[in-house]
């Protein structure tokens, strides 16, 4: 047995290491697998753990239909950040530092929220908490929890394939925005039909903001970034509107669809070299913590997405915090020992382990 988890709390979980034996032409490789059912520990699910037994269906590729009310408001609010970069010379500092910490606590509600909570249950938080994220996931405004997580537990089973509702295969633009702009792929559709999200379901705070996500996202998203600057420090309306609203939005999802992307076709691979995923150092910087991606998706359970502790991820500092202050626990972490292996089993070389 080797121990898959170090836990930063209490909770150490197990796993039982297999031996599997592939041919590449005419070379044998034996792989030391990890028994992933072991590794789910006491998360509850496994539905993140790369399904190797999908086969993408055979014949022509289904056409593509363009939603043109996604391609209308996308471009309406690039064009809007565009126009709020002009006005940053004319914003008050107060403003600045505002947008800043929406685009903080936005990120959160992402990263430390329907990321690494509720996709991959990589630790467990208290209602507060819950609470807290879910209200930070409503003004990040990138669908409500729920269908974030569904999506993106369908983009780690199946990863780089038709039923990857981003799949990086497709392109850069493709993976980074394109996804939005056109209608699933029907296996994205049918994979995702058949995930365990009862987990979900029981979180009543999740369904609640499901329930009334659209006002959430009104009252969270736009409504108080904009009415702050404006009531508090007297900024102008305009300026409270595009400058921590629009612009900080924009900014949001562009973060987020660079894990997509760039993370997905630009770094190294350390880890494994067999999968897309990247090390993205500058992807890391934007998105809090969430570009470290070969670790990712290799051990996917692990609470700080990287080996490296704090390092370009404020998502990990925050974590420890809650935890400090009682409001988070549980936090899964791929054992030093573990990550070695891993890296002179599948990895590419290209650097040492920290």
């Amino acid at each position: 047995l080797l121990k898959e988890f170090s836990s930063t709390s209490s909770t150490t979980a197990v796993g039982t290491v297999t031996s599997r034996v592939t041919k590449n032409g005419n070379a044998v490789v034996e792989k030391d697998l990890l028994n992933h059912e072991d590794l789910a520990g006491d998360r509850g699910m496994v539905d993140d753990i790369f399904d190797e037994t999908y086969r993408e269906k055979e014949g022509p590729k289904p056409p593509l239909r363009y939603v043109w009310r996604n391609i209308i408001l996308m471009s309406l609010l690039h064009l809007g950040a565009l126009f709020a970069l002009t006005l940053i010379p004319s914003a008050k500092i107060q403003t600045l530092a505002w947008a800043v910490l929406c685009f903080l606590v936005s990120a959160l509600g992402i990263t430390a929220g329907s990321h690494r909570l509720w996709s991959h249950r990589s630790y467990k938080a208290t209602l507060p908490l819950r609470i807290f994220l879910t209200i930070a996931n409503s003004m990040a405004f990138q669908n409500d929890i729920y269908e974030w997580v569904r999506d993106h537990r369908v983009h780690h089973k199946f990863s780089e394939t038709d039923a990857d509702p981003h799949n990086a295969m497709r392109g850069f633009f493709f993976s980074h925005i394109g996804w939005l702009l056109v209608r699933k792929h029907p296996d994205v559709i049918e994979k995702g039909q058949k995930l365990d999200l009862s987990d979900i379901k029981a979180d009543k705070v999740v369904m609640f903001q499901r329930k009334y996500y659209k006002p959430s996202v009104v009252l969270l998203c736009f409504t108080l970034p904009a009415v702050v600057p404006w009531y508090f420090w007297d900024e102008s309306i305009v300026i409270s509107f595009f400058i921590p609203a629009i612009l900080r939005y924009a900014l949001g999802l562009n973060a987020t669809w660079l894990v997509n992307s760039a993370a997905h076709m630009f770094g190294n691979r350390p880890y494994d070299q067999n999968i897309n995923p990247r090390e993205n150092p500058l992807v890391s910087l934007g998105a809090i913590g969430e570009g470290f991606h070969n670790y990712h998706h290799t051990f996917p359970y692990d609470y700080s997405t990287s080996e490296y502790g704090w390092r370009f991820n404020l998502t990990t500092a925050f974590i420890d915090l809650m935890c400090l202050l009682g409001l988070a626990s549980d936090r899964k972490k791929v054992s030093k020992e573990v990550i070695l292996a891993r890296k002179m089993r599948t990895g590419d070389g290209s650097h040492k382990s920290g």
